[in-house]
């Protein structure tokens, strides 16, 4: 399969999750060594989960797949460009590339606007719209402790 064909895939996908009302229409392919590993489309109607976005869902797909926590060598075909929230999916899945058709402009358009949340990660914690209040902080520092003395955790 082409590059070509795995973004093909994922705008497939998307448009799945449009045609059968599972969500929102949004897809994503993973790939690995020039094959499809993991993939999904948004189904955050369908499952009542409002992390279920295509990135998401596909992400779980290609780690299961994998039987690993990370992404490393594998390439991300989404037909959007990721949300806030996928974004730091990603991130944390640690690819090596990620291809995206749609911009988040052209989400805007269709009324799937993240600017919001664009602009509530600058600002400090007293500022955010949702109310954000440290509470038992020594007790959950007392865990981070055990984290860092454990000497067979498997870091990531």
């Amino acid at each position: 399969m082409e590059t070509n064909m795995f973004m093909k895939r994922a705008i497939e996908l998307s448009k799945m999750a449009l045609q059968t009302g599972k969500g929102g229409p949004f897809g994503c392919v993973i790939v690995k060594d020039g094959k499809i590993v993991g993939e999904g489309h948004n189904q955050v109607t369908s499952t009542n989960d409002p992390t279920a976005h295509a990135e998401v869902v596909a992400i779980r797909n290609a780690c299961k797949n994998l039987n690993s926590f990370q992404l490393e060598g594998c390439e991300v075909y989404t037909s959007c460009e990721p949300c806030p929230m996928c974004l730091g999916a990603i991130y944390w899945a640690r690819p090596s590339k990620v291809y995206f058709a749609n911009t988040r402009e052209d989400a805007k358009q269709i009324g799937f606007d993240d600017s919001f949340i664009y602009d509530e990660i600058p600002l400090s914690i007293s500022h955010r719209k949702i109310p954000m209040l440290s509470m038992n902080r020594n007790q959950a520092l007392l865990v981070f402790e055990e984290w860092k003395n454990k000497s067979d955790k498997t870091e990531y």
